[in-house]
């Protein structure tokens, strides 16, 4: 894939007021200050696309992009779908009453949005795997939402932790799921794994733009 552009669009603090759904869409969400932003800047090439800060829990609407891309530099006609930056979750430092209102947004964001064909759910490959991020996807695989899993931020962690966390945690989804999501290994300062998402991606676009 060969992203042309990428744009911001919108922020919505609730589904409703997001775009029209009238393309395919792909979405980035995990713990605060997993490197979100950082991955979506590094995707895209723009390295301003996507606010990164310091301070977890920045991101607090429905953040939409609109890209578009072409499979092979040959394509005249370019693929337009839109790129989402969701709210993390997890440690931000915000009310009670705060946290449940992302919460429900996102429910509703997840299961009204029609055409979300995508979600990356990112872990942070430093740590051993986080009870919040398992209960995280144990809560998409109910609500049957289709995701992938990436790990970030493999540039700061030693080769052999790395592989043990990033087992560990799929060896933790074994115990409740029968197959496995795609994982992919990424980071953004490196600009590892870019590739392969990328790749993963246009199957994806392609599924969606197959699909009746």
């Amino acid at each position: 894939m060969d992203i042309l552009e990428a744009k911001y669009l919108i922020s919505s603090p609730n589904v409703r007021d997001c775009p029209a759904p009238d393309r395919a869409e792909i979405a980035f969400i995990g713990r605060s200050n997993v490197g979100k932003s950082s991955l979506i800047n590094m995707l895209t090439g723009r390295p301003g696309l996507a606010k990164t800060s310091g301070t977890p829990g920045k991101t607090q609407m429905i953040n939409h992009f609109t890209v578009r891309s072409r499979k092979h530099a040959k394509d005249k006609q370019p693929l337009h779908w839109y790129l989402v930056d969701l709210p993390g979750y997890g440690y931000a430092k915000v009310s009670q009453k705060d946290r449940k209102q992302w919460s429900k947004m996102l429910e509703h964001y997840f299961l009204e949005r029609k055409n979300l064909a995508q979600v990356f759910v990112l872990i942070d490959a430093r740590h051993e795997p986080q009870k919040i991020d398992l209960e995280f996807i144990s809560t998409m695989g109910s609500w049957q939402i289709p995701f992938a899993i990436v790990f970030t931020k493999a540039d700061k962690v030693k080769p052999g932790a790395l592989l043990r966390n990033t087992q560990a945690f799929l060896e933790k989804l074994q115990e409740s799921w029968q197959f496995l999501p795609a994982s992919f290994t990424s980071s953004a300062t490196q600009k590892t794994g870019k590739d392969e998402l990328l790749a993963w991606t246009q199957q994806i676009l392609d599924n969606a733009a197959g699909s009746p």
